[in-house]
């Protein structure tokens, strides 16, 4: 298993949802809810596949509850694989 930094994590979800919305990147802010994006349920579970796919591991259901932003998120997405590394 590879461990991914927070901030590759944010450059993927920043490059998954930007081709969704079909924006540049740079349009995406990292620190804007995801409700707040103009991303239907359907988006959502696909890139939720993919990133999950991408990792190699299942996020929990309330991830992204718990971490509503694209910043938030890939901090706990680099937090869960340093301790799946470890643990491997």
């Amino acid at each position: 298993m590879v461990k991914i930094t927070a901030d590759e994590a944010q450059k993927w979800l920043i490059d998954e949802i930007a081709t969704r919305l079909g924006v540049e990147p740079s349009q995406v802010p990292p620190d804007q809810y995801f409700d707040e994006l103009d991303l239907d349920s359907t988006a959502a579970l696909i890139i939720a596949g993919e990133m999950e796919k991408w990792l190699g591991f299942e996020l929990g259901t309330t991830a992204l509850w718990y971490h509503p932003t694209i910043e938030a998120l890939a901090a706990h997405i680099a937090e869960e694989s340093e301790q799946r590394t470890a643990a491997a």
